[in-house]
C-alpha cells in the first residue's frame, strides 16, 4: 500500500549529499505529518492516531544510490516502493539517486497510502521541492503529547456520540452511502463480475515500471476536438492496450472493468493531507471500434460527473473494515472479480518545479496495488507532458513490451 514519485533533477548529480539532505529536511518540516508516527490505540480507545516522533531524524528516512541508466532508476524505484516502511517512525522514505546521463539525478520519495492520497501527495512533493517560495521555511518540530488510555477512550466515545446525535450528519451519510452504492453499480442490481484474464492473478512482492509519455497539449486538443476529456482518451487507450495484449495471448473478452479513483477535493495543503478518494468501476466494451469505445467511455464519465464525488469511499470503507475484521481482506483482494485494472489520473503543475535551484524535468508517479491486479496505470500531467507509468508484476507479466507498444498505438490512434 505504498505510493511513490520519481523527480528527475537536471544537474542534480552536481549537488552534494549534505545539501540534498538539508533541502529534504527543510521541506519535510513544512509537512507536519512527515514527522509524526501512526500509533495504535488500546482496545476500545478508538482508531489509530498520529503522534509526534520524538526520534525524528532525516538520516532515518534518506538513502543514497548510484545508477548508470534510466532503466536502472526505474528498477530501483520499483524495488523501493515495494519495501515495507518501518512502523517505528513516520511512514515515508526518500532516496537520492545519482549517475544518470547528463549529470541528472533523481529523488525517489515513497510514502504509505495512509499518509496521503494522490492530491495530498502532490502537496508533499511541492513542499519538498522549492516550489513554494525559493526554499521552504522550516517549521518547529511538533510538540510531543502524552496520550493516556483514559484520554484516548474519552475522545473516541465523544466522537462516536457526536456522530450518532447529529441527525443532519446521519442523513448526509445515508445519502452519501446510497450515491456510493450507485457508483459501484450495486444499487438495485446484482453485481456483475469482470472478465477473468491472465492479468488477474495473485501478485507477488515485486513490480516493474515502464513509462509512456506524450505531449499534453496534443492530447488536450484531441480531447476538445472530440468533445471528451483527457481522462476519457487515457481510459480508452488503456482498455485498447489491455484488450490487444490479451488477444495476442489468445484471450478474447468483450469488455474490461477499469477502476478509476475520484477525489473529493481538487487540491490539498501540506498541513492537511489524508485520503478523500472514492472509486468508480468503468466497464469498457472491447467488441466495438476504438471510436465507439471512446464514446462509450465519455458517456460513462459524463454520467459520473453528475454525481457526488468520491461517494463510494463510505461503503468501501465499511466493506474493507468488515473483511479485515474477519481476517478475509487478503483473500478477497487476491480473488476479487470486480475490476481488471486501476487507472489513476492526477493533474500536476503546468510549470516545472525546482529542487536546490535545479529544474525538476520529470515527475513520475507510482502506485502499488496489492491483490490479483498485475497491471495498473498511473497518469500524471507535468510541465507540458502527459506521463503514464505502467506498473506490472514481472511474475504475472514476464514481458510488458507488447502492452507498452499497444498503449502507444492506442494513444496515437485517438489523438491523430
Amino acid at each position: 500500500m505504498n505510493i511513490a514519485a520519481i523527480l528527475v533533477v537536471d544537474g542534480g548529480s552536481l549537488l552534494d549529499e549534505a545539501q540534498v539532505a538539508r533541502a529534504i529536511d527543510d521541506g519535510a518540516a513544512a509537512v507536519p505529518r512527515l514527522r509524526e508516527r501512526l500509533r495504535s490505540a488500546p482496545f476500545l480507545c478508538g482508531r489509530p492516531y498520529w503522534s509526534p516522533d520524538d526520534d525524528y531524524d532525516i538520516a532515518r528516512h534518506l538513502g543514497f544510490s548510484r545508477v548508470d541508466s534510466e532503466d536502472a532508476l526505474w528498477q530501483l524505484a520499483g524495488d523501493l516502493v515495494c519495501r515495507r516502511l518501518p512502523r517505528d517512525r513516520p511512514l515515508w522514505g526518500a532516496h537520492w539517486v545519482t549517475g544518470l546521463p547528463a549529470d541528472r539525478a533523481a529523488l525517489v520519495l515513497v510514502a504509505h497510502h495512509v499518509l496521503a492520497d494522490g492530491i495530498g501527495g502532490l502537496a508533499v512533493l511541492a513542499a519538498i521541492t522549492d516550489a513554494t517560495s525559493g526554499l521552504t521555511r522550516p517549521h518547529p518540530l511538533p510538540t510531543s503529547t502524552t496520550h493516556s488510555r483514559r484520554a484516548l477512550a474519552a475522545e473516541a466515545w465523544r466522537s462516536r456520540l457526536a456522530a450518532v446525535a447529529s441527525v443532519p450528519s446521519l442523513v448526509a451519510r445515508a445519502r452519501s452511502a446510497r450515491a456510493g452504492m450507485r457508483d459501484l453499480g450495486l444499487r438495485g442490481t446484482r453485481p456483475r463480475l469482470c472478465p477473468s484474464t491472465s492479468f488477474n492473478q495473485p501478485t507477488g512482492p515485486h513490480r516493474r515500471l515502464s513509462l509512456v509519455e506524450v505531449p499534453a497539449d496534443t492530447v488536450i486538443r484531441a480531447a476538445h476536438g472530440r468533445g471528451v476529456t483527457v481522462n476519457d482518451i487515457v481510459l480508452t487507450a488503456v482498455a485498447e492496450a489491455m484488450g490487444a495484449t490479451l488477444a495476442d495471448r489468445d484471450e478474447h473478452v468483450d469488455s474490461l472493468v477499469l477502476s478509476v479513483p475520484y477525489s473529493a477535493r481538487s487540491s490539498a495543503q501540506a498541513t492537511a493531507l489524508g485520503n478523500e478518494t472514492g472509486v468508480v468501476p468503468f466497464r469498457i466494451p472491447l467488441d466495438v471500434d476504438v471510436h465507439a469505445r471512446l464514446e462509450a467511455v465519455a458517456r460513462l464519465s459524463r454520467d459520473q460527473r453528475s454525481r457526488p464525488r468520491a461517494a463510494s469511499a463510505a461503503p468501501l470503507g465499511v466493506a474493507f473494515r468488515g473483511l479485515a475484521g474477519l481476517g478475509a481482506l487478503q483473500w478477497f483482494v487476491n480473488h476479487q472479480r470486480l475490476v481488471n485494472s486501476f487507472v489513476t489520473n492526477v493533474r500536476g503543475p503546468a510549470t516545472p518545479w525546482q529542487f536546490c535551484g535545479c529544474t525538476v524535468s520529470r515527475l513520475v508517479p507510482i502506485a502499488v496495488t496489492p491483490g490479483n491486479v498485475a497491471v495498473t496505470f498511473d497518469v500524471l500531467s507535468y510541465a507540458g507532458t502527459l506521463g503514464i507509468t505502467v506498473v506490472t508484476d514481472p511474475e504475472v507479466v514476464p514481458d510488458d513490451t507488447l502492452l507498452i507498444a499497444h498503449l502507444r498505438e492506442g494513444l496515437a490512434a485517438l489523438v491523430e
